[in-house]
């Protein structure tokens, strides 16, 4: 942090002529001058604070538009089901993967703690009575939403899936890309690897078995959590 300037000379400039006694331009420097500088020192330094988690969240944002947390953070191991009786999503990307489970999951089994999956990449949808629910052993946590006049809404939507099933229509599809050069959405796959994208995708009567899903922003109007006896 720079230092201050010397408060006695800055007390003797033209605007301020140095007429007090000693004692009271210590006092008036104590008391205003010095008062402010150390105010905005203090603020300099709130804001050097702040870069780091400014930093932090704008790389976080940066990585979920990417569709990048996805493939780095540690999947639990445990399958969610997402049901919709809608779907309609602008710019879409799918593409194949893999994701890796905490070391020493208990849900590993003989997989080696990683799962092939396809990931689906939606810039922007909206979802008609959305359910998803995960099997804890003996009861289902079981969450709905967009039951009524208003849809569930997300943007920048991945899902990492082993299942997905329903009624699909694409408009301008490309099939056979490389994963690298997806353009549609904001995610990109390896390069190498098959992919397709379009500029819409509508699938009736979804259902998809998720192991992953991030959004940028997610709406869910008439959330309900619960457990249940049966899931979606």
């Amino acid at each position: 942090m720079a230092s201050s300037p010397d408060l006695s000379s800055a007390d003797n400039t033209p605007e301020n002529p140095g007429s007090g006694s000693p004692s009271e331009a210590s006092a008036t420097s104590g008391t205003a001058t010095g008062g402010e500088r150390r105010g905005r020192v203090r603020l300099r330094r709130a804001a050097v604070m702040a870069v780091p988690a400014t930093m932090v969240a704008a790389g976080l944002a940066i990585l979920t538009a990417q569709g990048a947390l996805g493939v780095q953070f540690a999947i639990s191991g445990m399958p969610f089901t997402v049901t919709a009786t809608e779907l309609n999503g602008t710019g879409f990307e799918q593409f194949g993967g893999l994701d890796n489970m905490a070391d020493g999951s208990p849900n590993a089994g003989d997989t080696g703690g990683q799962v092939l999956i396809v990931t689906s990449a939606i810039k922007n949808a909206t979802l008609t009575k959305l359910c998803q629910s995960v099997d804890l052993g003996g009861t289902n946590l079981k969450i709905t939403a967009g039951r009524g006049e208003q849809k569930v809404t997300a943007s920048d939507l991945t899902t990492d899936s082993t299942e997905l099933s329903g009624d699909a229509a694409f408009n301008n599809i490309e099939i056979g890309n490389d994963a690298s050069t997806l353009t549609k959405a904001n995610a990109k796959g390896p390069i190498g690897v098959f992919s397709q994208q379009a500029d819409t995708v509508h699938i009736g009567n979804l259902r998809q078995t998720n192991y992953a899903t991030t959004a940028g922003v997610f709406k869910l109007p008439g959330l309900k959590l619960s457990f249940s006896d049966s899931g979606c």
